[in-house]
């Protein structure tokens, strides 16, 4: 996901734990981190974050076509060996503009334009 309006609208629809989790993620944008270093980042048990990736599978391809407001490296292709998770900038920013938002509002202005909520 690229678009702020989209990714405002992805953190209002997921879970509280998807959330903390998107929160995490933009502490660090363009900085791929294994798994568990984001999880004692946020200060998680191991292996919850495969458990929240899980439980937001349906939503994110009901509502989203499958797109995430994050990125992976996984264990072949990542510096570490293991999976990686990261936020490039600019999602990064739309996360935070989110965190401020009201529930309400989380969807509202981007470039001028007002999105609807559902």
């Amino acid at each position: 996901m690229r678009d702020p309006a989209e990714i405002a609208r992805f953190y209002d629809r997921c879970s509280d734990l998807m959330r903390e989790l998107l929160d995490g993620l933009a502490t660090a944008p363009g900085r791929p981190r294994p798994f568990p270093e984001i999880e004692d980042a946020i200060g998680w048990p191991r292996r919850r974050i495969a458990s929240v990736l899980g439980g937001v599978f349906r939503m994110r391809h009901r509502e989203f076509g499958g797109r995430r407001p994050y990125r992976f490296h996984d264990a072949r292709h990542a510096a570490s060996g293991r999976w990686e998770m990261w936020m490039d900038a600019g999602q990064a920013s739309a996360v935070v503009t989110a965190q401020r938002a009201k529930p309400a509002d989380r969807e509202a202005q981007v470039d001028g334009r007002v999105t609807a909520r559902r």
